[in-house]
C-alpha cells in the first residue's frame, strides 16, 4: 500500500517547561484550531524529518492511540508531518 503524502504543518504546542530545562509537550493545536491531547511521550531525540524536511528535537508521541512525530525546531517553532 502506498504511503500518504505528507506536508510540514506548524502547530501551536502547549508544553510544560521544567526547572531542569526539560520540556514535556501536552497538546497540539492545528491550523484549523483542532486540539489533540498528547497521551504519552515515548521518546525524545535530535533528528531530521525525512518526509517533509527540517530538523530539531523529535518527540515520538502517542495521540489517540496513534504514534506521531512532533518536531521542536528550537527557535520557538514546532511542526508535525501531517497527511495531505
Amino acid at each position: 500500500m502506498e504511503q500518504p503524502q505528507r506536508r510540514k504543518v506548524y502547530v501551536k504546542v502547549n508544553a510544560d517547561h521544567n526547572p531542569d530545562g526539560s520540556c514535556r509537550p501536552n497538546a497540539i493545536t492545528f491550523e484549523n484550531d483542532e486540539v489533540y491531547e498528547i497521551d504519552r511521550v515515548k521518546r525524545k531525540c535530535r533528528a531530521a524529518s525525512m518526509k517533509v524536511g527540517g530538523n530539531g528535537i523529535r518527540y515520538t508521541v502517542m495521540i489517540c492511540g496513534q504514534e506521531s512525530y512532533l518536531f521542536d525546531e528550537e527557535n520557538g517553532k514546532w511542526f508535525v508531518e501531517a497527511k495531505s
